[in-house]
């Protein structure tokens, strides 16, 4: 017998009848003996509709109140779940992220976990029922409800796995694992059988929709090795675990790019120590992500930044910065028309003419660099939208990679 964390997201539960599949296989996990805990995101397209009502009535909604009504969606999910293995005879309870002992700090709409108490879900599963937990939710430590971001149940699955100590964590998706590409963009792109956690992370922070990155970082600090695989068939999927050796032998294990972003150009801000802290200060303060930094050289007392941010936090960025430009000056300007492609690969800690090789292959294609961001195992470059799947495609070939399966 064995404790499994199970984790379906929307696609997996779009429907009533993707949601009676669902049960069919958990009930399958529940009748070979083993203890199922299973983490649901709210159905396809259930989220979205929720956003949407809402700016149509303020365009920059209060967080709190954002968290109020996001958690409706995995409730929902949580209540059918559990009817449709009610009726397969399977016993079953539902639990939201506050009843499952979902801790978190008090950042609303990106709240961070602190802990998982795990509520009564101990004694359920000693019960032997199978207890249906609402993912992307939480609780804050002043008992409001809270809500992880976008792709929080990945997160939520992989913290109830370590809090819950279980011995297996699968991520049920729409997809058959990590790919080294994303197949919908390169036709020859193959499914990896495993993958390291910073691997990982780096394909999840750089556009690979697969993983929420910061489900990933939780993973690696409290090592949980999980599997990523389909919830529409039952062959292998895509093992992430710690770094072996022999994943040096590989130089780049995939290329990512990423859609959502927003460039931002802040100009005439003062060339003078501190100007950058007050700026990514307040930004910090919002809960605003930054990536990509490029500060062009002083001139006659004044400089020009330029910084990639998630197109979702646009808005927000503007008012944050705008605020700061009253106490230093500047202006801004952003634009949408851009793309951020990365390759990745735990070998380039020990291989060089990675960087040359991605340049020159986009150079040949004809396609501009905008901006460059590196860490020891992932290169980045910012682009023109418009060349995104054409630089993925030429990228995957240029590096190989329809022969790095397996």
């Amino acid at each position: 017998m064995a404790r499994i964390v199970q984790k379906y997201g929307g696609t997996s539960v779009g429907t009533v009848e993707r949601i009676r599949a669902v049960a069919e296989r958990i009930k399958a996990s529940y009748d070979e003996g083993n203890e199922v805990v299973v983490v649901v995101s709210a159905r396809s397209g259930v989220t979205n509709a929720l956003v949407a009502r809402a700016k149509s009535l303020n365009p920059d909604p209060d967080e709190r109140e954002m968290d109020m009504l996001l958690s409706v969606g995995e409730q929902e999910t949580i209540a059918l779940m559990a009817m449709a293995l009610h009726s397969l005879g399977v016993p079953a309870v539902s639990r939201t992220g506050s009843q499952a002992g979902v801790i978190t700090d008090n950042s609303h709409t990106k709240a961070r976990i602190l802990r998982v108490e795990g509520g009564d879900i101990p004694q359920l599963l000693s019960e032997r029922k199978v207890v249906i937990v609402a993912g992307f939710q939480g609780v804050n430590i002043a008992g409001q409800i809270s809500t992880l971001g976008r792709g929080g149940s990945d997160l939520s699955a992989v913290a109830m796995a370590a809090g819950l100590n279980a011995d297996v964590c699968q991520i049920y998706t729409d997809v058959e694992g990590v790919f080294t590409a994303d197949p919908r963009i390169v036709n020859e792109a193959v499914k990896l059988d495993e993958v390291s956690y910073d691997e990982m992370l780096e394909l999840a922070s750089m556009g690979s929709k697969v993983m929420q990155a910061r489900a990933v970082e939780f993973a690696k600090k409290y090592k949980v090795t999980f599997e990523v695989r389909s919830s529409f068939n039952n062959k292998p999927g895509t093992v992430v675990k710690e770094e072996v050796d022999s994943m040096e032998n590989v130089l780049v294990r995939g290329v990512a790019v990423d859609k959502s972003q927003t460039l931002v150009v802040v100009s005439d801000l003062p060339d003078e120590p501190g100007t950058a802290a007050k700026l990514f200060d307040a930004l910090a303060e919002a809960n605003i992500m930054v990536d990509m930094i490029v500060q062009n050289i002083g001139r006659e007392g004044r400089a020009n930044m330029t910084f990639t941010i998630p197109k979702d936090d646009a808005l927000k960025a503007e008012g944050v910065v705008n605020r700061v430009f009253k106490n230093i000056g500047g202006s801004l300007t952003s634009s949408t028309d851009i793309a951020k492609l990365s390759v990745v690969g735990v070998g380039m800690r020990s291989h060089s003419g990675v960087a040359a090789a991605l340049f020159k292959t986009l150079a040949e294609g004809g396609i501009n660099i905008k901006l460059i961001s590196t860490s020891e195992i992932k290169i980045s470059v910012a682009i023109d939208f418009e060349h995104a799947d054409l630089g993925s495609q030429l990228v995957h070939k240029a590096f190989q990679l329809e022969k790095a399966g397996g």
